[in-house]
């Protein structure tokens, strides 16, 4: 094995100190010296194969753990929320912020919880400036309270074995032909739970997705809700009556700046583990390798829909029987990511919209149709992303129904595993689509679709010069 990366040698330091070892007897356990040790975890010395090896048995943690990218969208989200005019005079440049996210990530992390708190609170001082005044006041930042789920589907990698394991023992009771069937769905919650379901067309005034009476064990589901979504939630209130404690058990692990936080985050592990009732980890697995994560024959397989097996085959990061590393975004017309996790290394913005070149937005253009691309990022680094729109809710005829775009991606050398690669030269550099993360973060300077100046280089507007974009010209570059 190579020698690896220095950044490892932090990530051990935060390990060991995670179980209370000191550095001494990691270093006596290890049969090196105590300031070998030092250097290794202070990043000025690499570490070889071998050695690796000893300390993830020591350290009773994962090889991955230490060698696959961690807070994935730490290094860019600290870059947004230093790119504030609060802190224009303090000049702070991107390898100062890659060296706080290798060296102190928790320091990173600390600073994006104030991040988000401040953005809240101006949010909030915002609403009563309105409410007070009756003017809208422009420019404020939209703040997102489901930026803490991903950062907690984050760092549990989107894979929850004991959820997986209870799903596993209810799908082993209601399947039928490798399915999962509404009327079992039903049919289950009756008989181990006495919880009656029933689909009723909601009032017109008081439309509603599901209503739990628990007072009366009645589950109203609505009848403008399709079919996959009607098995979603049956599935998800069977997790709600029979894992409620396991689920407690993860969200005892994870610190939440709110209560509400938490709930949504609650919410977030009964749907995946209803979606798990739905597609069981091994055969989902088996079928996504048979058809090379063919997304709608997975949907026809399982009887679900398209973002729910988008979803699914994120999940799929069991070190035993491991899938494909997944990015997923959720996207609106507008540009707003409503649900964001990174597993293949991309990184995904924060706060704002992402980079208007990335397919999930083009997917617009052309409704219903899955369209495949290459994505280059600043950094050299390729992925093969795909995007689709997809239309939620049913509704009576002449309502407008919500029209979101799933993106969904991994790194380019999974490509011969991936379905969606068939018709693309992973290798023609002509067809690659060069991407960023966001205009303020990109370095790229050739961009015509630039909304902001970059972060970090001189920007001058030269009445004389333009380039492709008003906020690039030769006194830029």
């Amino acid at each position: 094995m190579s020698q690896l990366d220095l950044k490892i040698g932090p990530k051990i330091k935060a390990f060991r100190r995670q179980i209370g070892l000191q550095a001494n007897k990691l270093a006596e356990d290890l049969k090196i010296s105590p300031s070998y040790l030092n250097l290794i975890e202070g990043g000025k010395r690499k570490i070889d194969g071998e050695l690796l090896l000893k300390v993830c048995d020591r350290l009773n943690i994962q090889l991955s753990q230490l060698t696959s990218k961690t807070d994935l969208n730490l290094e860019n989200t600290l870059s947004e929320i230093l790119d504030d005019q609060l802190f224009e005079d303090l000049d702070i440049l991107s390898p100062e912020i890659k060296d706080l996210v290798s060296t102190n990530p928790k320091i990173g992390k600390a600073i994006i919880r104030l991040g988000d708190i401040l953005k809240k609170k101006d949010h909030e001082l915002i609403n009563k400036i309105e409410k007070i005044s009756g003017k809208i006041v422009d420019n404020r930042k939209n703040s997102f309270p489901g930026e803490v789920i991903s950062d907690f589907l984050q760092e549990n990698k989107n894979f929850f074995p004991k959820l997986e394991n209870f799903a596993n023992e209810v799908f082993e009771k209601v399947q039928k032909n490798n399915r999962t069937r509404y009327i079992a769905l039903c049919d289950f919650l009756k008989s181990e739970f006495s919880i009656t379901v029933k689909d009723i067309i909601p009032d017109e005034n008081k439309p509603f997705s599901k209503i739990y009476n628990k007072t009366k064990k009645e589950l109203l589901l609505s009848d403008y809700s399709s079919l996959e979504t009607k098995k979603l939630n049956a599935a998800a209130q069977i997790s709600q009556e029979g894992a409620y404690d396991i689920i407690e058990e993860y969200l005892s692990k994870f610190t939440f700046p709110s209560e509400e936080s938490k709930k949504l985050t609650k919410v977030a592990l009964l749907n995946y583990t209803g979606a798990a009732i739905l597609m069981p980890y091994k055969l989902f697995h088996s079928e996504c390798k048979k058809l090379k994560y063919d997304l709608e024959l997975l949907q026809n397989t399982f009887a679900t829909s398209f973002e729910q097996v988008a979803h699914r085959v994120t999940c799929l990061q069991d070190p035993k029987l491991p899938g494909i590393p997944f990015h997923f975004l959720r996207v609106d017309m507008a540009g707003n990511i409503s649900k964001r996790l990174s597993l293949s290394g991309i990184e995904i913005p924060r706060y704002g919209g992402a980079c208007p070149r990335w397919n999930v937005y083009s997917a617009f253009t052309r409704p219903g149709v899955i369209q495949a691309a290459v994505s280059k990022m600043t950094n050299g680094e390729k992925y093969i992303c795909i995007a689709r729109t997809v239309e939620k809710g049913i509704g009576r005829f002449g309502k407008t129904k919500s029209i979101l775009s799933i993106g969904l991606g991994c790194e380019a050398k999974y490509s011969k595993d991936f379905v969606y690669t068939e018709n693309i030269n992973i290798n023609d550099k002509s067809s690659e689509i060069p991407i960023g993360v966001s205009c303020r973060t990109c370095d790229r300077l050739d961009c015509s679709q630039r909304a902001f100046p970059p972060l970090h280089k001189k920007f001058d507007v030269d009445i004389n010069t333009r380039g492709v974009s008003i906020y690039v010209n030769d006194n830029n570059q």
